[in-house]
């Protein structure tokens, strides 16, 4: 047990009876916005077993007794300590596992309070982050604009704006990835997009851009052996045209022989 004001935090399993809210998500760009953050993760091996990656789903938390449930666009928990058929409703940090290393909101035009600091029950979204799941970090997003704003949580406990690197991206020291924003296409989608990049600067890759990758590289392959075979065919055809020239020659110097034989001369004797 936790106390922090205004709030004793108690962690307990959301009841089999709870009716947690079915709302629409806000935007049609926030599944696809958070199913590529995900993909890519997947495939490039950085999303252990034992992690979820959950979109606009229930994380919890009892205060005063009273449950709170707040359901990110996107998080990322590196452990659940349960079997996963236990978190299929909704995830109760620290007694089903460890708290989110991070959280995300995809800004729409419905306003979702993702910048609420308000405490009172039920407390804004920004004070349930900071102040009682105590999530290191916290992203807000604006896909439009493509902004993305990072907030750290500093030792006081507290969420601090934290300033992007030269290129623009955000070290996420727990995932041991950087945090950022390009372009591209993606589900029909053309804008604004959250990508990860590993320590050394590479991109994580989509599906779409590894079978687009690979068909690049079968490409110039292809390119490469068909170079190959015309290297290959000319030096034949050189080789084939020395050889012509060779028997031209050959022949050339057999009939100036035998022109030196009818006039009874031995091309021997001119030779010494």
């Amino acid at each position: 047990m936790l106390t922090t004001s205004p709030y004793t935090i108690t962690w307990e399993k959301l009841p089999d009876d709870f009716v947690l809210p079915d709302d629409p998500v806000d935007n049609i760009n926030q599944p696809a916005l958070a199913a590529a953050l995900t993909e890519s993760l997947l495939l490039a091996g950085k999303l252990p077993e034992t992690a979820l990656t959950p979109t606009n789903y229930g994380i919890c938390a009892t205060l005063n007794g009273k449950i709170v449930v707040k359901a990110p666009d996107w998080a990322y928990i590196p452990h659940i300590s349960v079997n996963r058929s236990e978190v299929i409703r909704s995830y109760t940090p620290r007694l089903q596992g460890e708290i989110p290393i991070l959280v995300l909101e995809f800004l729409s035009d419905t306003e979702g309070g993702e910048y609420s600091v308000k405490q009172t029950y039920p407390p804004g979204k920004f004070f349930f982050y900071e102040q009682i799941l105590q999530v290191p970090n916290y992203g807000i997003f604006q896909p439009e604009t493509g902004v993305l704003e990072l907030y750290r949580l500093s030792e006081n406990q507290r969420y601090r704006l934290e300033p992007p690197n030269e290129q623009g991206r955000f070290w996420i020291a727990q995932m041991q990835l950087f945090l950022g924003v390009g372009s591209g296409s993606r589900e029909n989608r053309q804008g604004n997009w959250l990508r990860w990049w590993d320590e050394a600067g590479n991109l994580l890759l989509w599906g779409s851009e590894r079978v687009e990758q690979e068909r690049q590289r079968v490409e110039q392959e292809r390119l490469r052996a068909e170079q190959e075979r015309l290297r290959a065919e000319q030096e034949r055809l050189r080789a084939e045209q020395e050889h012509q020239r060779a028997e031209q020659e050959r022949l050339r110097a057999e009939r100036l022989a035998a022109q030196l034989r009818a006039a009874g001369i031995e091309p021997d004797d001119i030779l010494e």
